[in-house]
C-alpha cells in the first residue's frame, strides 16, 4: 500500500452529503428572475440631439443585460464553505478502536501463601505471583477492545482498577502488586461481592457481558462465605471463572493431622462458585497450564461482533471556513476601494 493510500484512509468528510447544495447560487440565479426597474425619460431633446451621432438608437432603448457568469471569487468562496459544511477531518489513529461490549474484571490473590516458588517460568523456578503476572499480562493484550478491570484480594478485597478501555493502565498495575499488600489471609468472598458492587455502578447496559477471573492459590479464610457471594452472583448474571494455581499436595495419615494449613487449595468451593455461575474450573500446577487456561478463557470469551467503534480525530473544516472569511474581506475591501476611487 502507498503512502499516498494510506494517507488518504486517514482523511474523511463527516457530511459529504452538504455537496448536494453547491449548485444552489446557480439554481437560483436560473429560476428567480431579478426586479424590473421604471425609469423616467428625460426629457432633454438638445441633449438627445447632441449626442444621437455618437450612439445607435436601439441600444439607447434596450436595457443592459444581467451578467450570465458569477464572478471566479464568488465561487471560490461557494466552494470553500461547502468544503467546511462536508466537515473534513484527520484520523489521528491509523485504526479504529472496537469495543466488544464485554466487562472482564481480574481478581487476584495477594495472600502470603502467593510467595511460594513452585511455578516454572524462563527455564527457573518463581514464586505463583511473579507467574500470575507474566501470563495475564499476555491475556490483557489479547483483549483489545474489552473493558476490564483489576480487584487484588488477601485479608480484604480492594479494586485496584476500575472498569477500562485503557488495557495498558492495568497491566501497569498487575505488575505494581506485591505479596501481602491486601493482608496474609484470603477472602475470596469479599473479592466476588466486590466485583458486585463495582458492576453495578459501572455496567453501561443490562445486556452487558460480565465475566469474573478469580486466581488464588489457598482456602476462604476471611470476609464473607464465598458461596453465597457466588449465589448472588448468579442472580446478577455475572459468570465466574476460578483458576487454582499452585501444585495442590495430597497429604494422607499423621502428615495430613500435623501439616494441615488453611492455606491449602479449596478446590471443592472454587469448583462449585464455578459451578452455581455457568464458568469453569481450572488449575494450574505450572505457568504452562496457566497460559493454556487464560488462552481457553480466551476462546470461550471470544468476541463475536463489533458494538461500536471509534478514532481518534482532528476538525478540519475551521481550514476552508477561515480562509473563505478571509476572501470575503479581501472582496469587501475592494469594493470599498473603487467606490472610493
Amino acid at each position: 500500500m502507498s503512502t499516498l493510500s494510506v494517507l488518504w484512509q486517514q482523511f474523511e468528510f463527516l457530511w459529504p452529503w452538504m455537496l448536494a447544495f453547491l449548485p444552489l447560487p446557480w439554481l437560483v440565479r436560473l429560476l428567480v428572475k431579478p426586479v424590473s426597474k421604471q425609469h423616467r425619460p428625460l426629457l432633454a431633446p438638445q441633449i438627445i440631439n447632441r449626442v444621437a451621432d455618437e450612439f445607435a438608437a436601439d441600444s439607447m432603448l434596450q436595457p443592459q443585460k444581467r451578467k450570465s457568469r458569477i464572478p471566479l471569487w464568488f465561487i471560490l468562496i461557494w466552494l470553500l464553505l461547502i468544503v467546511a459544511a462536508m466537515r473534513p477531518i484527520w484520523y489521528l489513529s491509523p485504526t479504529p478502536f472496537s469495543a466488544s461490549g464485554k466487562d472482564l474484571i481480574l481478581a487476584v490473590d495477594l495472600s502470603g501463601s502467593m510467595q511460594k516458588a513452585d511455578m516454572y517460568l524462563g527455564g527457573q523456578d518463581v514464586d505463583r505471583l511473579t507467574a500470575v503476572k507474566h501470563v495475564v499480562a499476555e491475556f490483557i493484550e489479547q483483549r483489545r477492545g474489552d473493558r476490564m478491570g483489576l480487584i487484588v484480594f488477601g485479608s480484604q478485597a480492594f479494586l485496584q482498577s476500575p472498569l477500562t478501555y485503557d488495557l495498558n493502565t492495568v497491566k501497569t498495575l498487575l505488575n505494581e502488586t506485591a505479596i501481602g499488600m491486601a493482608g496474609k489471609n484470603t477472602a475470596i468472598g469479599d473479592a466476588i461481592g466486590l466485583t458486585l458492587k463495582h458492576r453495578v455502578h459501572q455496567s453501561q447496559a443490562a445486556t452487558q457481558e460480565s465475566v469474573l477471573i478469580l486466581l488464588t492459590d489457598g482456602t476462604n479464610t476471611d470476609g464473607i462465605d464465598p458461596i453465597q457471594a457466588a449465589e448472588k452472583a448468579r442472580d446478577l448474571g455475572l459468570k465466574i471463572y476460578t483458576i487454582g494455581v499452585g501444585r495442590v499436595e495430597h497429604r494422607t495419615g499423621l502428615d495430613a493431622f500435623f501439616n494441615s494449613s488453611r492455606n491449602d487449595m479449596d478446590t471443592a468451593t472454587l469448583k462449585k462458585i464455578a459451578e452455581l455461575t455457568q464458568g469453569r474450573f481450572f488449575l494450574a500446577n505450572d505457568t504452562q497450564q496457566l497460559a493454556e487456561i487464560y488462552q481457553e478463557i480466551n476462546r470461550l470469551e471470544s468476541v463475536e461482533h463489533e458494538v461500536f467503534s471509534y478514532r481518534l480525530r482532528s476538525e478540519l473544516y475551521v481550514w476552508p471556513l477561515g480562509s473563505a472569511f478571509l476572501l470575503s474581506l479581501l472582496l469587501g475591501w475592494r469594493k470599498l476601494k473603487q467606490w472610493g476611487a
